[in-house]
């Protein structure tokens, strides 16, 4: 049957030129159709891609690009920009392994500008960009796209500072859409806020897109009067001193994001301008997808779903998943100790505060995305008697490594970094997968790590952390654990104390959390084979048992290290340089399984692991042959 969308007939922005505005408000509920479509069977970042539709269109509509530049910042919001950028035809491989990134990409379309992933950092590299293009000569705009919750990160605010002070020519977008991943947080949520509910702005809405399509006195007086903050349109229509127009950014009244013609009109505008200016819109999440709209932050990132109901289709597995299992253990913790006080940013629901939050409001805090605000205000707290517990992403904590270093280690405080999504995380690829934390947390003096196998592991792994003194880092996978009981009264583990869960002669694996079990699935398809296989749980990362090490190369012809994390400067590095500096009589070969020096494409992690040679299968079938050399 012959398709009759508008979307079909989309193979570039530049088609989106030839619609008129009414056409391009039909592509637009064509293309939240099909990212609805796709999605509930591949999952992804819906309720943010929902949202900006109109708002991309729109930009597409006005900018040339690829000559001109459209920056998102995290990039989780671009999918309708993937459908018209040529990319409809694989658009249902999204998130998916060998597929499309769920994120922009440079190396998959040349629309796609930096490998976005991470918050706050849009402005710096959209500066960077209109910076070079002044050097070059060259007359490219340069529009980025960020969120209020991303521009109440510290980055942003020193890019926004240096924007002010050269005023070169640019547009930062403002998707004011009142949510992150959780609510955000923050006086510039709350002042945004005000502006949005204030009669000001009731009345302003309306009265600036008429004067921004005439274009008159006062549109070009948006353009022209850049640089005097006191004397800008914003300050003739909205009372009050503009925190943007005080560092020198024009900036205009908020406008609806979700009409085209406002949209084109204000950005033809701003784009004039010779100065830098803000463009202000205001979204709503999840916009055109009623589940979505009502639980924007159940569908910030989600897995496959059912379109009728919203809900998320369930896998097989009975086991519980390593977040919800960490959310009852601290809330048991804190019942305990009234020391204890939960940090987050801006990842209350992601990292399994949610019920913490809601239990012990006045010890829960969530700074917004600012992570090297949070692991310093951490050490602040320990300082002064607390117990913070910092709950972020792994891929996120390599934003605060200085104040991990300098704030906590350096200080030696009682503070217990928590970190989920530790190793490959599966869709969202290479920016989110958690796979450097091992190499930095093994290099800071002071700090202890561990990485639990299992459930019942992280419960006891939590106790112990809070037991002990000086910083310590957990990481977890994401996902579903292992589906062991949970212990009744959590035990404190024995520093640096590795368990054996599989005894065996031949070889030797020392592993670590998640692999874990992989290296018990490689050690029974060698047992098969008349190879007796050692797997050591070795809990600790750091200090890591080296008299459980010392003891494989002893007794076994062949050890083996395997970490779901970067094997240059991670544990098998580690373990190589004891064996090296205290070497037994006869020291065995020694194979390293984990991460290779490179960047990791999404896919689900069997998938990933596979391709790695990190699962069950890989590691047999690399010692069988390592093996039968001895």
């Amino acid at each position: 049957m012959e398709s009759h969308r508008i979307l079909d007939m989309i193979s570039s922005p530049a088609d989106l030129k030839l619609l008129t505005n009414e056409e391009l408000s039909i592509l637009a509920s064509e293309i939240r159709e099909q990212i609805i479509t796709t999605t509930s069977k591949t999952g992804g970042h819906v309720a943010p891609s929902l949202g900006v539709v109109e708002l991309i269109l729109a930009c597409h509509s006005v900018l040339d690009c690829p000559h001109d530049k459209l920056l998102f910042d995290v990039g989780h919001q671009s999918y309708a920009h993937k459908l018209v950028t040529g990319r409809l035809g694989e658009f249902d491989t999204l998130r998916q392994f060998g597929g499309m990134s769920g994120f922009p990409k440079a190396s998959e379309s040349e629309y796609d500008v930096h490998p976005s992933g991470h918050a706050s950092d849009s402005v710096s590299v959209a500066l960077g960009l209109a910076m070079a293009r002044d050097l070059n000569g060259g007359d490219e705009k340069i529009v980025t796209i960020i969120g209020d919750a991303s521009l109440s990160g510290g980055m942003a605010f020193e890019a926004l500072n240096q924007l002010g002070q050269l005023q070169t020519p640019m547009v930062i977008i403002l998707n004011d859409n009142e949510m992150s991943i959780s609510r955000n947080i923050g006086a510039l949520a709350r002042y945004l806020g005000e502006k949005r509910a204030s009669r000001e702005y009731t009345r302003t809405r309306d009265s600036v897109q008429s004067v921004l399509e005439a274009s008159g006195p006062l549109g070009r007086g948006l353009v022209d009067l850049g640089r005097n903050a006191k004397d800008s349109f914003k300050q003739m229509v909205i009372p009050g001193e503009m925190l943007f127009e005080k560092l020198g950014i024009t900036c205009t009244a908020p406008i609806p994001g979700h009409d085209i013609a406002a949209l084109k009109r204000a950005l033809r505008v701003c784009l004039k301008a010779d100065g830098p200016t803000l463009l202000h819109v205001v979204t709503k999440k999840g916009k055109g997808y009623e589940p979505a709209e009502e639980n924007p932050s159940k569908f910030h990132g989600i897995g496959p779903y059912d379109i009728a109901t919203g809900e998320v289709k369930k896998g097989s597995s009975s086991a519980p998943k390593y977040t919800s299992v960490f959310s009852k253990a601290i809330v048991a913790e804190a019942e305990r100790d009234h020391d204890i006080v939960a940090i987050t940013a801006a990842m209350k629901d992601g990292t399994g505060l949610a019920a913490f939050s809601e239990k012990f409001p006045k010890r829960f805090i969530d700074t917004g995305i600012a992570e090297e605000h949070a692991v310093a205000l951490a050490s602040g707290l320990a300082l002064g008697g607390k117990k913070p517990v910092v709950c972020i992403y792994s891929t996120f904590m390599q934003r605060a490594f200085d104040q991990l270093v300098i704030n906590n280690a350096l200080a030696n405080t009682n503070v217990v970094f928590c970190l989920d999504r530790a190793g490959l995380v599966g869709d969202d690829g290479p920016t989110h997968h958690g796979v450097f934390d091992i190499v930095y947390g093994r290099m800071v003096p002071g700090v202890r790590m561990m990485a639990p196998s299992d459930e019942a592991e992280l419960v006891h792994m939590l106790h112990t952390a809070l037991a002990l003194e000086g910083p310590v880092i957990l990481r977890w996978p994401r996902g579903e654990a292992r589906g062991v009981e949970l212990p009744a009264v959590p035990q404190v583990l024995e520093e640096g104390k590795s368990r054996t869960t599989r005894e065996g002669s031949d070889v030797a694996i020392l592993a670590f959390g998640r692999m874990v079990q992989e290296a018990e699935g490689a050690a029974d398809i060698l047992a098969k084979e008349g190879v007796s296989v050692r797997v050591v749980d070795m809990r600790w990362i750091k200090p890591f048992d080296e008299e459980a090490v010392r003891k494989a190369a002893l007794e076994c012809k062949l050890v083996c290290t395997a970490e779901e994390g970067a094997i240059e400067g991670g544990i098998g590095e580690g373990i190589l340089e004891a064996l090296a500096a205290n070497p037994p009589a006869q020291v065995p070969p020694v194979l390293t399984f984990g991460i290779p020096d490179e960047f990791v494409e999404q896919g689900k992690v069997p998938q990933l692991h596979h391709m790695l040679g990190i699962d069950s299968c890989g590691m047999a079938a690399r010692i069988r042959e390592k093996y039968a050399e001895l």
